[in-house]
């Protein structure tokens, strides 16, 4: 008897852990940028935005992950 390997669930590991590292290096540098008093204030909440997107996403993707459970 063989039994199936759910390849979909590997495919959502690997696009939940690409997002995390792109969250935590789009953190990265915003912290750089907000040091820099030369840096323009929209870019750096245009690149704010895009993380809280980031976020959103990873947190979408972590309740897909999580199986139902019938009450």
């Amino acid at each position: 008897m063989t039994e199936k390997i759910d390849t979909e669930s590997f495919k959502e590991l690997d696009q939940l852990r690409e997002l995390r590292v792109s969250h935590r290096n789009l953190n990265s540098l915003i912290d750089q940028l907000q040091h820099d008093p030369m840096v323009d204030q929209l870019r750096i909440r245009r690149l704010k935005k895009r993380k809280l997107l980031l976020k959103d996403m990873i947190i979408n993707l972590e309740s897909e992950l999580i199986p139902d459970l019938d009450a």
